[in-house]
């Protein structure tokens, strides 16, 4: 089975500071690579922070052939890293919360739009469809879900019914949502004996304490609450298949309680 290295990039998201969010951003990428990491993941909006307005998340707004997925497009090849880059989209008079995924050839080989909006998003942001898909890469299938998606069981189920080995969710999570934030990313771990890999901002109101949670539910790395941070862990997959012989919740998961299209449409 397959391992590989991964990297959760923990930073702080200054607020409308595009060019130094970067400069940060490119750094710790770098650094990661020089701990031997093979797949990168940037935080939710780490490119413009979280409470601007609208106004001000437009001046964001790109398409995913934008300048910022161009730049880690080709940092990922330079890198020959496998990266996940979150980023404003804008289509028409839509804003949307998207990620990228980027093969290590530095091709886009697939984008998410957030499909649940938490709060005062609803007032900013479209959500996307609520479909979920697996992205095969080079490091592993992977399911993209971002922030409050990972608080539904529905889409992680669905993604892991698909054959998702790695649930990877950027987020902005707040202080006042951090026992949800080490409640439920466990639980989506231990649900779906799957890998998931939370990536949160720092300061602006957010907890930190990203963290990578193995298919028994187990917490295996965890970065601190209040400071930047480079979380760096090995994945072994072959650790699935052993979660799924001890622990059968999908085998013995009745037919007629599998979601289906028809529940989430």
């Amino acid at each position: 089975m397959l391992r590989i290295r991964i990297a959760a990039i923990q930073m702080h998201a200054q607020p409308g500071k595009r060019e130094s969010n970067i400069q940060t951003c490119v750094e710790m990428v770098k650094k990661a690579v020089l701990q031997g990491a093979e797949l990168v993941v940037l935080p939710e909006l780490w490119i413009s922070g979280y409470y601007l307005t609208k106004e001000e998340f437009n001046g964001f707004a790109e398409t995913p052939t934008g300048n910022t997925v161009t730049l880690f497009q080709d940092l990922a090849k330079k890198l020959g890293i496998v990266m996940v880059v979150p980023f404003v989209e804008g289509e028409q008079d839509q804003l949307y919360i998207s990620l990228a995924v980027i093969e290590s050839t530095g091709e886009v080989v697939s984008t998410y739009r957030k499909s649940f909006l938490w709060g005062r998003e609803k007032e900013i942001f479209t959500p996307g469809e609520k479909a979920y898909d697996v992205i095969t890469t080079s490091k592993g299938k992977l399911g993209l879900l971002i922030c409050a998606d990972i608080e539904f069981p529905e889409p992680s189920r669905i993604l892991v019914l698909k054959g998702a080995e790695l649930l990877i969710v950027p987020s902005v999570w707040s202080y006042g949502a951090e026992t949800r934030w080490d409640i439920q990313l466990p639980a989506r771990a231990l649900d779906n004996t799957v890998f998931v890999l939370g990536v949160n901002t720092v300061n602006e109101g957010s907890c930190g304490k990203s963290k990578l949670v193995s298919p028994f539910g187990e917490v295996l790395s965890e970065a601190p609450r209040d400071q930047a941070h480079i979380l760096i862990h090995d994945i072994d997959f072959g650790n699935i298949v052993d979660a799924r012989e001890q622990i059968p919740y999908l085998k013995d998961l009745d037919e007629k309680l599998k979601p289906s299209s028809i529940l989430i449409k």
